[in-house]
């Protein structure tokens, strides 16, 4: 049965360009799936940073460094960062001293390109993906309510607040957020199965793809992702 981190000989030391060893992980799965929730768990079990490349654009033109001026003159002018300035931001952010004993990457990369490119950088241990079904993650996003005021979340099933559509923090009037409108969500779910999910295809050519179910809460969603990645 292969392993997740195969040993190096799939890519020898030289190669290598960033990172000394240990576990460097991708979280793959659908938006809602829970990949931002599992990554906050295993920065604590694993004692890594997680990458968010939004993150790391922010930073970058905060910092106006090269690359984040660069990205900043694309976004100014309304279109999207190549893949190769985030592919630079990446390399620039891995290489430092906290990620030299593994990181994970949760939103990246979203396209097979993206993930060559990736592999052109670092050495990819493993790419664990999340599996839930449409009509769950529908029901989780649609299912979600937002005090504008002060930030309280709820969830009209699974953390509904005592009085409907009124945070119990503040009294101010829960809202469902644009990104949770049922049309924009199916957009979102469309988009991926278009254009991220044949990445656990990649991964599994290369023998890295682990698969967990994420549909199970997240107490039971956490189990399986140490059982998976041996934790």
């Amino acid at each position: 049965k292969t392993r997740c981190w195969p040993a190096s000989t799939r890519v020898s030391l030289n190669k290598r360009e960033v990172g000394d060893m240990g576990m460097k992980l991708i979280l793959l799965g659908a938006p809602g799936a829970g990949k931002g929730t599992l990554a906050s768990y295993l920065i604590e079990q694993m004692g890594v940073p997680s990458i968010s490349t939004g993150n790391i654009l922010r930073e970058a033109i905060k910092n106006n460094t090269p690359l984040g001026q660069s990205a900043k003159e694309y976004m100014d002018a309304g279109k999207l960062v190549p893949d190769e300035v985030v592919i630079g931001m990446l390399k620039e952010r891995i290489a430092k001293r906290d990620c030299k004993s593994g990181f994970i990457l949760d939103g990246f990369p979203r396209t097979i390109p993206q993930a060559e490119a990736l592999d052109e950088i670092a050495h990819i241990d493993c790419a664990l993906s999340l599996e839930v079904a449409d009509d769950v993650i529908e029901k989780r996003m649609t299912g979600r309510r937002v005090c504008l005021r002060c930030g309280a979340t709820y969830h009209v099933e699974a953390n509904p607040p005592r009085v409907k559509d009124v945070c119990d923090i503040c009294g101010d009037k829960l809202v469902i957020r644009s990104d949770d409108q049922a049309e924009v969500v199916r957009h979102r779910l469309e988009t991926y199965h278009e254009q991220t999910e044949p990445l656990k295809g990649y991964y599994e050519a290369q023998g890295k793809l682990k698969s967990i179910d994420g549909a199970q809460g997240i107490t039971a969603t956490e189990k399986f992702a140490v059982e998976a990645l041996g934790l």
